[in-house]
């Protein structure tokens, strides 16, 4: 989620774009309201359009999303692989995945979602070991963790698979002043981050200026 909508282009673009991207779903513009009162950290509106966008493109059947919070992201990734597709999502915290599990019942996708429950870096291993593959990955998680996240996804991605990774500009952070004390470890994560993103050897990848930031790769 951005820190303010003029995070990261001019106000005026800023405007402009939230006001062409309106919420025309009930349950997701609920979702987002729910979000913004409850300082939920779902994907922006833009992200999650992109998101669900690229998983139809690509025809992806199987999605990894790490991090699943209220399930925002996933109801778009859902949507998109299809009734034979699958989501498998992450999330360490129950109350989340109660709260997921609501919501994905009334958009009528739980059966199209397999929630893992526990930290991602714990629970990754246990996918690879169970032979799961992935056309498409979604990372917005603990951002201390983004390279660690990747390192674990790519194995389970299949060639020419997409990577997108939200987060990645960080509130302008990343480019510029850290704003607080308890922004620096996870701006300095994700300096790092990404210029191990955009240097791996397997992605063919970029960051775009779409939310707070999006990363975008694809497994060459």
């Amino acid at each position: 989620m951005k820190a303010r909508i003029d995070a990261i282009i001019k106000r005026e673009q800023a405007e402009y774009l939230e006001a062409l991207l309106t919420q025309s779903d009930p349950l997701l513009n609920e979702m987002e309201e729910f979000g913004a009162e409850h300082g939920v950290p779902s994907a922006d509106r833009e992200v999650a359009r992109f998101v669900e966008i690229t998983a139809r493109g690509t025809k992806a059947k199987r999605a990894l999303e790490i991090g699943m919070a209220i399930g925002y992201t996933t109801i778009h990734l859902a949507r998109a692989v299809g009734a034979e597709g699958l989501v498998v999502t992450i999330d360490p915290s129950d109350e989340m995945i109660k709260a997921a599990d609501g919501y994905l019942r009334r958009a009528g996708l739980r059966e199209r979602v397999r929630v893992e429950r526990g930290k991602a870096l714990d629970v990754m291993p246990l996918l690879g070991e169970k032979g799961d593959t992935f056309d498409l990955v979604f990372i917005d998680a603990v951002k201390e963790e983004y390279a660690g996240y990747l390192d674990l996804a790519l194995p389970m991605l299949r060639s020419g698979g997409t990577v997108i990774v939200d987060n990645l500009l960080w509130g302008g952070q990343v480019a510029g002043e850290i704003r607080s004390r308890d922004q620096e470890a996870s701006t300095k994560a994700l300096r790092e981050f990404n210029e191990y993103f955009l240097s791996h050897p397997q992605l063919l990848a970029e960051v775009l200026s779409v939310g707070d930031g999006l990363g975008y790769g694809v497994k060459i």
